[in-house]
This record gives structure tokens, sequence and C-alpha cells, in this order.
């Protein structure tokens, strides 16, 4: 395996999706309903949301009347996703450092920790790019992340997680100011493993993408009920950007 490309392997993995089939949609679906009430968006707003995955955002997004495009990296994901496509809810095969439908988009959600896998942390700033060139003036920016202070003061260093009959080995480490995550398990007499590495992005970090690519912070949450952030108790660092 290519560790500079560990996630195009592991999200394209059905035990991907087996090691975290536990996410709680009743949360996403909870976490929509208040991001939506905040941005006001009209009917048939359009929205990206990017790194959809298997799509669970995008769906209930959908839901509150507005048109919604959703990408991802993993084919495999990209076609579960396209299950539910509609006119109005479409799903493409793409990469987020690559630029995406210019001065199109009223908003755009990247979820659930879905940034800042690459090995270059300032290629990140190029997702912010490609966001802000999406957006239309006064367009928002919703980016869900860790809250990296509260992961690293419950950090555990070696623990395993069972679903069904495979148990999955993690053991994690800080390296090089990321999370690298090692996962071992065996299915039907087979032996496995795949990296995680995730930067502990910081909201400075973000603040700083953000100001290179002209977008402008408006608000910073820190869980899915939109509570304020702070920095030492907060489960997530949600931060809400605007395109002027």
């Amino acid at each position: 395996m290519n560790n500079a490309e560990w996630y195009v392997d592991w999200f394209n993995s059905p035990y991907y999706h087996l090691l975290y089939n536990n996410r709680n949609y009743t949360e996403a679906n909870f976490f929509i309903d208040n991001l939506c009430s905040v941005l006001n968006l009209q009917a048939h707003a359009k929205v990206w949301d990017v790194a959809c995955g298997k799509g669970r955002h995008a769906v209930a997004i959908h839901k509150k009347g507005v048109d919604v495009t959703g990408t991802d990296l993993s084919v495999n994901s990209i076609m579960e996703a396209s299950q539910f496509a509609s006119d109005t809810l479409q799903f493409f095969v793409h990469d987020m450092r690559s630029p995406f439908k210019v001065n199109y988009f009223d908003a755009v959600f990247n979820l659930f920790t879905s940034i800042g896998y690459f090995k270059n942390i300032e290629e990140n700033s190029a997702v912010f790019k490609n966001v802000s060139l999406s957006l239309k003036s006064g367009g928002y920016f919703v980016i869900d992340f860790f809250n990296v202070e509260k992961v690293l003061s419950s950090f555990k260093e070696n623990y395993t997680e069972q679903r069904g009959d495979i148990t999955f080995n993690i053991r994690k480490k800080i390296l090089y100011n990321s999370i690298v995550k090692r996962i071992e398990f065996n299915d039907h007499g087979k032996d496995y493993y795949f990296e995680e590495t995730v930067s502990l992005l910081r909201k400075k970090d973000f603040e700083h993408f953000a100001a290179e690519n002209d977008l402008i912070l408006e608000a910073a949450y820190g869980n899915y009920k939109l509570e304020s952030f702070d920095e030492k108790t907060s489960e997530r660092l949600i931060l809400l950007f605007k395109k002027p």
C-alpha cells in the first residue's frame, strides 16, 4: 500500500464501512437540521457536500428542499450513494484538491472530519481555494472536524473494535503533528492492515487556510447542537466561513 495515498485504498474498502458502521444517522440529521436553520438556505439553493462518502449527509441536506451535489474520491462510496440520486441530488467521483463548478454553490459542507488526510498540510489550502472558487458571493463553507485538544486529552494508543466475527486491532500514535492509526484484523484466515493519517488541525490552521483564500470566519461551534466552541471541552470543531 502507498502510504501517501492511504485514503484511496482504505475508503474504497468494505472494511472501512464495517469498522465505522456505528455512525449515528439520527445525530447526522439533527446536525443538518441545525446547520440549515443557521444558514437559512432557500428552496433549491445549490449545496456541495465535499467528501460525501456514501451520502448520508447529502441525503439529509437534500430533504431540506435544496439541490445537492455530493463528491468523493472513493469510487465504491459514490456507487453506493448514487442509489439515492435524482435530478436534484447528484453524486460524482472527484478529488477535492481539484476545482469544481466555479461560482455555482450557495453553501459547501465538509463534514465528519473529511479533510486533513494529505501528506503535505498545505494541500488543505488547495481545498479551501477550490471551495472559495465554487461559492457564490455571500456563500458559506462549513467544516466539521474533531477538536484536537479534546482528542489528545483522552488519547488511547491501543484498543479493539468488534464487528460481527471481525476483531479490529487498532494502534494509534502521534507522529509529525498527525494521528497515525494502524488497523489490523483477520477475515476468513487472511490478515489485513490499513493505516489512517489525519493532521492535528486546530482552529488557527483552518483560519490560516481561509485567510489565504478570501473566506471569513463567521462562527465557531463545539458540537452538533451548535453551542459555542471551547478548545478544552468541545467534542467537535465546527467552523462557519463566508465568502464576501
